[in-house]
């Protein structure tokens, strides 16, 4: 096992190196140039003119020279964790990260958590009750959450619950209220929890329908299998068959889609943060595209592609310990 993991490890490498190659490359490539938006910001505070502040823009950030060269100074200063300072506000970008963390990753938290806790026992039921009619509602009403857009989710929400035409029961944009500072422990716990309804009832639907639909499908894989015959032929219970035995069977996907969940724990749901304006890192994000803030972006894919890989290599390693069975030993 120890071999295995070092191999992965091995070849883990290139493929990090290779995706911030990628997206390096591709983000210079873009059309457009940060210098002229950093010049355009001068220029309306009044100055020199636009040409000079293009040029001292430019060798002051390290864009006059090749994409290469540009490259490796980043490499260079991102093995230390120096993800430079930000073109929009001269912040450095690790801090501006660090400060976008916390709230998505209390934003995909809790909605990871509700995701799993319904759509695990309703994939199982339904399984259980296959081709009934609690299957065919369920399935039917999975397929309608699933094929809706996560912005038009939020919008109707927004429309229903938060001040729209209907109801005023939720705030519509915030991680919190502006007194939220001046109450106990508990007051502020239930402001934040108040105003992440809304996000993470959006980021819950789509989740919760693929998941449950995935669970049922191996579920009913593996109940067609002679061992779950065996099972209840010898007079085990109901639950014992289905939890014991089929499910612990038919837990490999999930277990792959759970490796997914680090980076998405990072990079956060760009939209529902973008609606409900919340200052995750999802947010952060897609306004430093829209300001081509190129140190922010590479710092965000940085540490994405690093979840993502991670969350493969955790998922091979939780393999083992769902089925004993899989083995990653040469000649076994």
């Amino acid at each position: 096992m120890r071999l295995f993991i070092l191999k992965r490890i091995l070849t883990l490498v290139p493929t990090f190196f290779g995706i911030l190659i990628i997206t390096f490359a591709v983000m210079h490539l873009a059309p457009g140039d940060p210098s002229e938006l950093i010049a355009q910001n001068a220029l309306n505070a009044g100055g020199v003119s636009a040409g000079e502040i293009i040029d001292k823009t430019r060798a002051g950030y390290g864009l006059d020279k090749p994409i290469h060269a540009q490259f490796f100074l980043w490499l260079r200063r991102a093995v230390a964790l120096d993800f430079g300072n930000s073109y929009r506000d001269n912040r450095p970008v690790i801090k501006k990260i660090w400060e976008a963390l916390p709230v998505t990753i209390l934003l995909n938290s809790l909605s990871i958590f509700l995701i799993y806790l319904i759509s695990i026992p309703l994939g199982v039921y339904a399984s259980r009750k296959a081709g009934g009619l609690f299957d065919r509602i369920s399935s039917i009403g999975t397929m309608v959450l699933y094929s809706l857009p996560v912005f038009w989710v939020a919008m109707m929400l927004i429309i229903l619950f938060a001040g729209g035409d209907f109801f005023n029961w939720f705030p519509i944009a915030g991680i919190m209220s502006d007194s939220a500072a001046n109450l106990p422990w508990y007051g502020f716990a239930g402001n934040v929890f108040w105003h992440l309804v809304l996000p993470i009832a959006c980021l819950v639907y789509g989740g919760f329908a693929y998941i449950s639909r995935m669970v049922r499908s191996s579920m009913l894989d593996v109940l067609r299998q002679d061992f779950i015959m065996t099972a209840y032929a010898k007079g085990l219970s109901v639950f014992d068959v289905m939890v014991r035995h089929a499910f612990r069977n038919a837990i490999i996907p999930i277990v792959t889609l759970f490796g997914m969940l680090l980076p998405a724990m990072i990079s956060g749901s760009v939209i529902v943060e973008q609606i409900f304006s919340i200052p995750g890192m999802g947010r952060l994000g897609f306004e430093s595209v829209l300001a081509r803030d190129y140190p922010v972006i590479m710092g965000i894919t940085t540490m994405s592609a690093f979840l993502t890989l991670a969350g493969l290599l955790l998922s091979d390693i939780l393999y083992t310990l769902v089925d004993p069975r899989i083995t990653f030993e040469a000649g076994k």
